[in-house]
């Protein structure tokens, strides 16, 4: 057979695109040639860096705009609308207690001088130097307030406040001593007293008369005293501040 009679092959074909789509080869060249350019990299890193920040800004607004769930300020108390001061004193003193008003452990306060005050922190420093006591080598703030009279005598101790007898003791400084607990925390205290009237378990009207003033060793320049002190929630507080004159 001749040659001329096979079957002429036609040579392969490279595989055609379709007409305006770039080739992968031409893709990837041409992100080549894209990133090879200066300005590219760094305008990247520019839109990134922006788009961070975007996100951080929008994060942080809504966060400001959300409740807070921590201890609000102690200075401020919100009341309705207002914003007014919390009241930063240690205590709060209730004049009245259970429904009476506090008065003197004594018949006549005008007849009966104080010798001792109660040391108070607001006071001036005359009346605090006159508030301090000598016990033993040790000086101490007056922690009630310490009556006589001028000429020396005995007089009734009577209940400030209705309530109940706690405690009744002689202690060996401070005297006879009797403490009534009242409505709201409140501890009367009765020292340097004598001819106690009554008993634990007692309950006693106000102005009830449950001694009368003596002496005791803490106190042995003053004589014939008594000495007052009134407790709130476990801690003395000034007598002057439960008197409503």
């Amino acid at each position: 057979m001749n040659d001329q009679n096979k079957p002429k092959q036609r040579p392969e074909e490279a595989p055609k695109t379709v007409s305006g789509a770039p080739s992968a080869a031409q893709t990837s060249s041409g992100l080549k040639n894209l990133f090879a350019k200066r300005w590219v990299s760094p305008a990247i890193f520019l839109a990134a860096a922006a788009i961070i920040v975007t996100l951080m800004w929008i994060y942080q607004g809504a966060d400001q705009t959300s409740p807070t769930t921590g201890t609000p300020d102690s200075t401020e108390v919100s009341q309705g609308e207002e914003t007014k001061p919390a009241d930063k004193t240690e205590d709060t003193i209730e004049v009245s207690v259970g429904g009476e008003l506090a008065e003197w452990p004594i018949v006549d306060r005008e007849a009966i001088s104080v010798m001792t005050p109660y040391f108070d922190e607001a006071a001036t420093p005359a009346e605090q130097e006159a508030a301090l006591v000598q016990v033993g080598n040790t000086i101490m703030p007056s922690t009630g307030i310490d009556f006589a009279d001028p000429e020396g005598k005995p007089f009734d101790v009577l209940a400030a406040l209705s309530g109940k007898v706690t405690h009744v003791s002689q202690h060996a400084t401070n005297g006879n001593v009797i403490e009534i607990t009242h409505d709201g925390g409140l501890v009367t205290v009765y020292q340097s007293v004598a001819d106690v009237q009554v008993a634990v378990g007692d309950e006693v009207r106000q102005g009830t008369k449950i001694a009368v003033a003596g002496r005791n060793d803490v106190g042995r320049d003053l004589g014939i005293h008594l000495h007052f002190e009134t407790i709130k929630d476990g801690k003395p507080i000034n007598p002057t501040s439960l008197i409503n004159e």
